[in-house]
């Protein structure tokens, strides 16, 4: 126990290779951390997903690359099949990503290796949709600023009341929090802690914060809150400047890893 009265605790992971290397749950003793679209034609449409159809948003985490925004939606990676042992997927035009997962009591951690052709761009973003309430916050170290997204690209301060994950007020917002790798939601007595990194290349370590308090869709709007450590510093590839983007290194390779860990407060 920790002088504030916070205890790290024990934090499973759940995924499923079959459909797009998807995180189904993220949980503790006490607590899921994912939130899950609960519709049944949701459920039905994502197990249904091969690659070109539209991204279905389904929940849990969604692994993006090698975009975010753009075409395809989400990238090409979620939609597909991956292989078991290691856990891994073919995205044509890019390569070959390989997902390796470790638990111990205290923190689960994933690394990634994306190997291809030297000098290929791209962006990947663990898209994690998270179950939190009202009164969650978003805890960002060292930031001064944010580029909001919509409707036109725009930077201000942070946080300008984005790090308030709630109450819902009928708003949407997508912003993209540069040379970001490490952050904390805060849901009353739990708390879960992300940090990031792409050795030789930290400075592509961004957040992506989706922030939708019941502002999308349009005609039937829900609430979904989206925490994802990403590397690259933009949402679109087709758009983004190549210094503004992860590239495959000269040995054929880029890694980077993503640890997670849990605390409540005794």
């Amino acid at each position: 126990m920790t002088d504030d009265g916070w205890i790290t605790v024990p934090l499973a992971i759940t995924t499923d290779e079959r459909h797009g290397g998807r995180w189904v749950s993220l949980r503790t003793r006490r607590r899921e951390w994912l939130w899950k679209n609960r519709d049944p034609a949701v459920v039905a449409a994502r197990s249904a997903v091969v690659p070109g159809d539209s991204f279905v948003d389904a929940g849990g985490v969604e692994e993006c690359l090698p975009t975010i925004r753009g075409l395809p939606d989400h990238g090409d990676a979620w939609s597909r099949q991956w292989a078991l042992n290691p856990a891994s997927v073919n995205v044509p035009e890019v390569g070959r990503l390989v997902r390796t997962i470790t638990s111990s009591e205290d923190a689960v951690e994933l690394r990634y290796v994306l190997s291809g052709k030297p000098g290929t761009p791209f962006l990947h973003a663990a898209h994690a949709l998270l179950d939190v309430g009202p009164a969650a916050r978003l805890v960002i170290p060292a930031v001064r600023s944010v580029v909001v997204l919509d409707p036109e690209p725009r930077r201000q301060p942070w946080s300008s009341g984005l790090d308030r994950l709630g109450p819902d007020d009928g708003t949407a917002t997508c912003a993209l929090i540069e040379h970001c790798r490490k952050a904390t939601v805060v849901d009353g007595g739990d708390a879960l802690s992300l940090a990031w990194s792409a050795p030789g290349h930290d400075e592509q370590c961004s957040l992506l914060l989706w922030r939708n308090l019941g502002g999308w869709p349009a005609g039937s709007p829900y609430r979904s809150i989206g925490i994802e450590p990403m590397v690259g510093r933009a949402a679109d590839l087709s758009v983004a400047d190549l210094a503004d983007c992860a590239q495959i290194g000269p040995d054929g390779r880029h890694v980077w890893r993503l640890r997670l860990s849990a605390r409540e407060r005794s």
